[in-house]
């Protein structure tokens, strides 16, 4: 897509044009504005009332733009634009009315309190106000509490020893601890940026070892010419393993972060904050944490701390919940801070750079998570209005969005109405960047009617300054990207527009001042700083200050952007203009602050209520319709029944833009309950394509009020392509920048998918164009396709897409603004668009899991088609319920509705399994792909494998994620204020939607018989269409062997199928034959077959009934002995007890001894370390004795016969002793080695069991004590004789074996590849002993980075949500 940010948010409503780079500085320009600062020097506003270009300029047009020159101050001033909205105007008038006195609050990516301009006011107080994480994605768990020791430490959360300071106050001396990865902090640019920086420096650390290790070889080699003798060759193994081994670290380096430590205490007033970077720090004296200034909540006293210079990130914390839960908040983009800055930056020494309102302040709520790379989700946006509330903001920006389902309507929508209503904030958002398509306006800024929707201008300074063109147009123009109304349910959709671009400050970590953005995000403050001067100004007059009053001023006192009724879909009532717009509250200070709700019904029919009338296409066009609007006063909460509600009465003239089209009555008598009229529009005698008009009332009493209501009307008449196949074309068109050429088709019934082509000539630089094409089906986000496609030269370009038939298409063809700019040629453009369909009686096939095919009816309406099925399975998708749920009220005023209601919090847990790796995705088909049109507070999940380690979080756009094989929990976090509707909840379903591998991908078959599938014959290939001449044919579900593995009965396996063939001759893309048009096919997977092996097999053979009885006995008291419980000194006396009875009822039964080891392996050691050893060796040798070798060796030596049943019955049953064997050999081992290591533990001089010398110039031999025999080499070597001791299963006697001999790379050698085997969950014994391994060989960089990932593979506890 287009509208996308080079930062993760994609629902950021920010755009960076191609031909402009993203990053500029202006830090050079400091000196010369200080100048100007001196002199006083004002930029003036420059005329910038326009439409959209012309095909060719008049002369005189461009002759003025040749004259058209930029200054150093009006360069500069168009930076940070001011002068189109009014505000030099405003400010030289009313320099006192800045935005003082007004409290901004910035819903966005967070701010950066270390930026430029954003530290104070033009008054000298604190710029930011308060800085919040809403999301959690900085939040940190401290509710583990410790106590520093005689030396004044304490030991943090992540294992490291703090030095607290001694003149920090405690009076408690209790410290609350957490630990976070700091990179879950930092945005995906400055953590690959700060990886970058450390793997150089790692990557010289690594070669510095791998140097040394290299030396150690050739050495080895020099001296060693033949190395026959085993213990040189395992000598010379080592080194080399050691050098491969370091070359494979610098192969898979994955840097995970450092983990900082966090403190937190209560010095008796407030709680503090302290942090650890050590780990971020390259001298280990910088970053401790008795050298941090502690910091507190924000809000109190305005600090924050850096984490190091390296990454020069800002960041502020707050503590919650009497210090159990600490957030540090960071920003997760740039965004935030530009945002901030466009509205309200204060540079006293360098003016012209300024945001709109230097003088107001703000309070930073930051909706993007992090974990979600900038994305908002439901939590941040509901603590981000309740944080609003809370400090009493004016205003809100809100520089988010995306599409939605309905308009006006969601559980944000709802609590915004709330805050715009009763607590009477003025709310301002963007309102998308998905133009030039109509009804392309995103929620919520461009379909909520209580949200003042921005769209993005541009003017001549903008384009000729911030953005460097060559020469700037003639007058000012809505950016060609900047969505456009009306929305889905007829309202206008974009309010006004404001300048939608800027050079503004930015974050401290992106190692610059400011930077070039634009996008209806920048367009959004500027609108945000214009109204704060509005604002400013009616509180020092004494102003009541109303959203409805300032909305409506806004309105009725912009600057119109073209010439055409049609232009307010995209530019809304114009340009704001904030001079204009305080003489109007001036002068209607007197009037009552009331907001006219305007919602329609079509007459005869019973759909939802509508806020405007949109008649879309040549059906709606046939014949006139009836309409009735209803207008109701709306007062703010609060407001007096006998005062204000009673008297109200206003004798409303009503009048039409278009009176030939648009029939309403002249006057309406209006009181607080509201009063409705009828409307009628005839359509029928108007031209093809775009109209627009409006039923507006006037104040007969105080028409200079102008509109106090709009009721927008659009009507889009289409036509009807013709032929066979339909086609619609046009011709010669001219296009220069930023012009735009919108077509209305009848998509014709049976249409699924178009062929076009663009031809382009007549021009001599390269040109760009966005097109578009959009259509509206109910209860369906718009259906949206588009393209950017630069020409060069003059050339053609084919395009394919899928089209809904019967639905009308616009086709939106637009002139990039600033393409072609510096050309005074036009580009003549032909366009043409041909329709192709193959419809079918199924629009998504479905499997029902038996063996009988689909039959599937294809036809061609359209003109003659090449029917060319194909169909694929290439995921499955597993449903599964709850294993538990818990309900829990969040107990944080940051939780807390304005209303006083407290959310609650549903967090449901889900097990699955992989039986091999796999890239996954969870499904919530209720809430999924809503964000803003949910019912639902919001929802938050969490992927973790059986060592708590997070794999993947996400919200309503679930990713897929890569896992390996394993046990998986799934918590998924549902909030809302109603705790009936969690309860319905709580068996809610999830579905685990896997990929495919390329290998088990699923190819159906077709037939053109019923019993093809089974019999093989009638296979169905390919076929010619006839137009009306149906033709059927059949699906076949997939045979039982191609079914992929882990696909349990009532799985479903998804996939696609489509039926035709594009015909354009494009043999660039020789892979894209297929239709784009494709549906849905899916396969129920059935009950498995029936085993018939089941009851086979189970002869006694030659054992007597006695026996047979006595073998059940004794498998049953095994049995029974396993499931006794040790957790008192009785059960474990009554255990013991049991087992010496069953050893002398069955002396030397192998089986029972080997479950009698298995029990105490399995068990908690109610002993000492050293006694629990010894336990297991002696249960281990009595396993061990009662094995006849000779004959397991005997037996085991024995060539398979299948036909002699019961020499493989024998033979079946000795490779079950040899394992019980090998399984108390390798135990054994185990408890021996832990033993001798615990000895060396406690004497550290000298090795208890063996004495490791060095010889032969580096080998390493082992030599035996005078009066000890190794125990654990003469069991090593017997597990050899038996099992291959490189197996997974029993390596791990190998590493200690290399370890003792002092092989360290061998031993890491082995130990890695037990690590890699995927067939057992991570085990955390494993990687401590790596580190260990590592420690002893001396390499410090490996081991510290081993250290780190240790905290994401085996974290301590599961994140917060």
């Amino acid at each position: 897509m287009r509208t996308v940010s080079i930062y993760t948010g994609h629902r950021l409503f920010l755009l960076y044009p191609e031909s402009f780079s993203p990053l500029l500085s202006i830090s050079p320009f400091s000196r010369a504005t200080r100048k100007l600062g001196q002199k006083g020097v004002i930029i003036r506003a420059m005329p910038s009332s326009s439409s959209c270009p012309p095909t060719s300029l008049p002369e005189e047009k461009k002759k003025g733009n040749d004259a058209f020159k930029l200054s150093e101050s009006t360069f500069l001033a168009s930076l940070m634009p001011k002068k189109e909205i009014g505000a030099d105007r405003f400010l030289e008038s009313h320099p006192e009315y800045d935005g003082r006195g007004v409290l901004i609050a910035i819903f966005d990516s967070g701010v950066d309190p270390a930026a430029a301009g954003l530290q104070v006011t033009s008054d000298g107080k604190p710029k930011i106000v308060d800085i919040l994480d809403c999301t959690g994605s900085g939040d940190v768990d401290t509710s583990k509490v410790v106590k520093a020791d005689a030396d004044g430490c304490i030991i943090g959360a992540s294992g490291r020893r703090l030095v607290v300071n001694p003149s920090w106050k405690n009076p408690s001396q209790e410290w609350h601890i957490g630990c976070k990865l700091v990179y879950d902090l930092f945005t995906d640019n400055l953590a690959s940026r700060i990886k970058k920086e450390r793997k150089k420096k790692w990557d010289e650390k690594n070669q510095e070892a791998i140097s040394e290790a290299l030396k150690h070889l050739n050495e080895f080699d020099k001296k060693h010419a033949k190395a026959e003798d085993m213990k040189l060759k395992r000598a010379r193994e080592d080194l080399q393993d050691r050098l491969d081994f370091l070359g494979k670290q610098e192969e898979s380096y994955d840097d995970r972060g450092p983990i900082i430590d966090i403190v937190v205490w209560n010095d008796g007033e407030v709680w503090r904050v302290a942090v650890d970077t050590q780990t971020l720090e390259d001298n280990p004296q910088h970053g401790k944490l008795a050298d941090f200034v502690p910091l507190t909540n924000y809000r109190f006293e305005q600090k924050f701390g850096i984490f190091s210079k390296l990454d020069a990130c800002s960041f502020v914390t707050n503590v919650y919940d009497e210090g159990n839960l600490v957030s540090i908040v960071t920003d997760c983009s740039p965004h935030g801070t530009h945002v901030a800055g466009i509205a309200t930056a204060f540079h006293p020494k360098e003016p012209l750079l300024n945001g709109v309102a230097p003088g107001a302040q703000l309070i930073s709520c930051k909706i993007g998570d992090t974990r979600l790379g900038s994305m908002e989700t439901g939590t941040g946006l509901t603590r981000a209005l309740i944080a609003a509330v809370d400090h009493k903001c004016d205003l809100i920006n809100m520089s988010y969005g995306e599409p939605t389902l309905l308009p006006d309507y969601g559980r944000f929508i709802d609590l915004v109405n709330e805050v715009v209503d009763k607590h009477r904030v003025i709310f301002i958002s963007s309102a998308g960047n998905s133009g030039p398509a109509l009804s392309t306006v995103g929620a919520p800024g461009g379909t909520s009617s209580s949200i003042i929707g921005v769209g993005a201008y541009v003017s001549p300074a903008m384009a000729a300054g911030a953005h460097c063109v060559v020469e700037p147009p003639s007058e000012g123009l809505e950016y060609t990207w900047s969505s456009r109304g009306p929305t889905v349910d007829g309202d206008s959709g974009v309010c006004i527009s404001a300048p939608g671009g800027a050079v503004a400050p930015v974050p401290t970590w992106t190692l610059q001042r400011r930077m070039l953005m634009n996008g209806t995000s920048m367009a959004s403050p500027s609108a945000c700083g214009g109204v704060a001067l509005l604002v400013s100004a009616m509180k020092a007059e004494g102003i009541p200050v109303s959203p409805y009053t300032v909305r409506r001023a806004l309105e009725n006192t912009a600057s119109s952007i073209g010439d055409l009724l049609e232009d307010k879909l995209t530019t809304g009532q114009g340009l704001l203009l904030v001079d204009r717009a305080h003489e109007y509250v001036q002068k209607t200070r007197d009037f009552p602050s009331v907001c006219y709700r305007v919602s329609i019904n079509q007459v005869g029919k019973s759909t939802p209520a509508l806020r405007g009338i949109y008649l879309r296409g040549s059906n709606a066009c046939l014949q006139s319709s009836e309409w009735t609007v209803q207008v109701d006063p709306k007062f703010h909460e609060g407001a007096s029944n006998l005062e204000q509600l009673v008297p109200f009465e206003e004798c409303i003239e009503l009048h039409s833009t278009e009176e030939s089209v648009i029939h309403a009555p002249e006057y309406l008598l209006l009181t607080h309950n509201g009063r409705s009229f009828s409307i009628v529009v005839d359509p029928t005698n108007i031209s093809y394509g775009l109209h627009y008009h409006e039923v507006y009332g006037i104040d007969c009493k105080a028409p200079w009020r102008g509109p106090l209501f709009r009721v927008p009307i659009t009507i889009i008449k289409s036509i009807a392509p013709m032929g066979q196949p339909p086609v619609f074309s046009f011709s010669s068109l001219s296009f220069q920048p930023g012009h735009i050429e919108r077509r209305f088709i009848d998509v014709p019934l049976g249409a699924t998918w178009v062929e076009a082509t663009m031809r382009t000539a007549g021009f001599d630089t390269a040109r760009k164009f966005f097109i578009d094409t959009l259509q509206i089906s109910p209860l369906k986000r718009p259906i949206k396709w588009e393209a950017v496609a630069t020409f060069p030269s003059p050339s053609f370009k084919s395009f394919t897409f899928p089209v809904k038939g019967g639905l009308t298409m616009e086709l939106a063809i637009a002139q990039f603004w600033s393409s072609g700019i510096g050309s005074h040629e036009t580009c003549v453009v032909d366009f043409e668009v041909v329709f192709h369909g193959i419809s079918t009686n199924l629009e998504a096939v479905l499997l029902d899991g038996s063996e009988s095919p689909s039959r599937i009816v294809a036809t061609s309406l359209l003109a003659s088609e090449k029917l060319v099925p194909v169909a694929t399975l290439n995921k499955v998708k597993v449903p599964y319920r709850p294993v538990d749920s818990k309900l829990s009220s969040l107990p944080l005023n940051r939780d807390r509705l304005p209303s006083g209601k407290q959310i609650i919090a549903l967090t449901l847990t889900y097990k699955f399994k992989l039986e091999e790796g796999a890239e996954i995705k969870p499904r919530l088909p209720l809430l999924n792909n809503r964000i803003y049109d949910n019912k639902f507070e919001s929802q938050f999940y969490t992927i973790s494998d059986s060592n708590k380690r997070v794999y993947s979080s996400g919200d309503v756009y679930p990713k897929y994620v890569k896992v390996p094989k394993g046990d998986y929990t799934l918590l998924l976090y549902i909030r809302h204020e109603n705790v009936h509707f969690l309860e319905k909840m709580k068996q809610l379903v999830l579905f685990i939607e896997r990929k495919l591998e390329k290998k088990d991908c699923i190819q159906l078959s077709f037939f053109s018989q019923p019993d093809g599938p089974l019999i093989g014959n009638g296979t169905f290939k390919s076929s010619s269409l006839v137009p009306g001449e149906p033709e059927a044919f059949y699906v076949g579900p997939p045979s039982r062997e191609k079914l992929p593995k882990n696909a349990p009965p009532g799985a479903v396996l998804l996939g696609s199928i489509s039926y035709g063939t594009v015909t354009q001759n494009n043999k660039s893309d020789q892979n894209n034959q297929q239709s784009p048009a494709i549906y849905h096919i899916s396969y129920i997977v059935p009950p498995s077959k029936v085993d018939e092996d089941v009851g086979k097999g189970t002869s006694s053979g030659s054992k007597s009934v006695s026996e047979r009885l006595q073998e059940e006995v004794r498998n049953t008291k095994i049995k029974f002995l396993l499931s006794m419980k040790r957790d008192t000194e009785e059960d474990i006396s009554a255990w013991n007890d049991l087992i010496a009875s069953l050893k002398v009822e069955y002396p030397k039964d192998t089986l029972l001894l080997a479950k009698i080891l298995e029990c105490l392996l399995s068990g908690a050691a109610n002993h000492d370390k050293s006694s629990r050893n010894h336990e297991i060796i002696a249960a281990a040798n009595e396993v061990i004795d009662s094995i006849d070798k000779e004959e397991l060796a005997k037996y085991l030596s024995l060539k398979s016969d299948p036909d002699d049943e019961e020499l493989e019955k024998i033979k079946k049953k000795m490779e079950e002793t040899r394992n019980q064997l090998a399984e108390a050999l390798y135990q054994k081992g185990l408890a021996l080695a832990d033993i001798e290591s615990c000895k060396q533990v406690d004497q550290p001089v000298e090795k208890s069991f063996v004495a490791v010398t060095k010889d032969l110039d580096g080998a390493e031999s082992i030599s035996m004590s005078s009066d000890e025999t190794d125990a654990f080499e003469e069991n090593y070597t017997e597990l050899k004789k038996w099992v291959d001791i490189k197996s997974p299963k029993y390596c791990m006697l190998l590493v200690i074996h290399e370890d003792r001999c002092g092989r360290l790379g061998t031993a890491l050698k082995m130990l890695n590849n037990m690590i890699q085997d995927e067939s057992e969950p991570p085990k955390k014994k494993l990687y401590d002993l790596k580190i260990q391994l590592l420690d002893e060989i001396g390499w410090r960089h490996v081991a510290s980075y081993e250290r780190q990932w240790m905290h994401v593979r085996f974290p301590s506890c599961l994140p917060l949500f």
